[in-house]
């Protein structure tokens, strides 16, 4: 992946992959506000589902070219579909299901994905960052569930975004449809933290860089048992993660890393 996977910098979307195991994954197309196209979404879910499987990935960021992360799927080709005998319906039920099965690839993608957003996130471009692991913003990025306004109600990106903050920010955001500023994204949890337009990309490789020194088998067992036990109740959350710690302190990385502790000195993962 490192080398031969290298897109084209005039493609809709920028992988490059550094040898500290960080692929970038840039949405360049700012002639349509880096939209999701049924194209960039299929494009999306490759980078992810390869990226998945290839262990030099330890940590995946998402970024943009332009002044807009993502302004969400594309009206004017969803307009287009309405062209159709039945009216688009195909065509709507085909990208909602590859955009649904985008936002899935990244809650369920071993590698920790972060959101790099400097600039406009709206309806399913919320979604997007909602759905990442972490993300961190300029001063510049602004947030919204816009869809109420035009009559489309933001179904799919409440999902996400339901899953992030507390129901009444959310339902704020849902209802109004109204842009919300990077601070206050910050303080309802939408987004981990804002950082100058400037430092942006360093602060956010500076955390890539972080995570991925850790071992990749930890990171996989957290993130996975991070949304299962979520959803759980309290008591099978706790027998289900109770379960998974016994597992994960049978594993060589953390009898590696607990020794390492103990014996003060850096610890030599295996990812096993």
């Amino acid at each position: 992946m490192q080398s031969e996977q290298l897109a084209e910098t005039n493609d809709i979307l920028v992988w490059e992959q550094s040898n500290e195991g960080i692929l970038r994954l840039t949405l360049n197309d700012e002639k349509r506000r880096n939209a999701l196209s049924l194209e960039m979404l299929g494009r999306l879910r490759t980078a992810l589902d390869q990226a998945a499987s290839e262990p030099s990935v330890r940590v995946i960021v998402l970024a943009a070219t332009g002044p807009a992360f993502c302004a969400g799927h594309d009206l004017k080709e969803m307009t287009r579909a309405r062209e159709a005998p039945d009216r688009g319906r195909a065509f709507f039920a085909e990208t909602m299901a590859h955009c649904s099965g985008v936002m899935q690839a990244i809650v369920n993608n071993p590698k920790p994905v972060i959101a790099e957003v400097a600039g406009v996130a709206t309806a399913a471009g919320c979604q997007l960052v909602a759905s990442c692991d972490l993300a961190y913003a300029s001063p510049a990025a602004r947030l919204a569930t816009p869809g109420v306004n035009i009559g489309l109600f933001c179904s799919t990106p409440m999902v996400a975004l339901s899953r992030n903050v507390e129901n009444k920010f959310a339902m704020e955001m849902l209802l109004t449809g109204d842009l919300v500023e990077a601070e206050h994204a910050a303080e309802i949890g939408l987004v981990n933290r804002v950082v100058s337009e400037e430092e942006l990309t360093e602060y956010t490789t500076g955390i890539a860089r972080k995570v991925a020194s850790k071992s990749s088998m930890t990171l996989e067992t957290g993130k996975k048992a991070f949304y299962r036990q979520r959803e759980m109740p309290l008591a099978d959350a706790y027998e289900y993660t109770s379960n998974i710690m016994v597992e994960n302190m049978l594993k060589r990385d953390a009898e590696e890393g607990i020794n390492a502790f103990i014996e003060k000195r850096a610890p030599q993962w295996s990812d096993q």
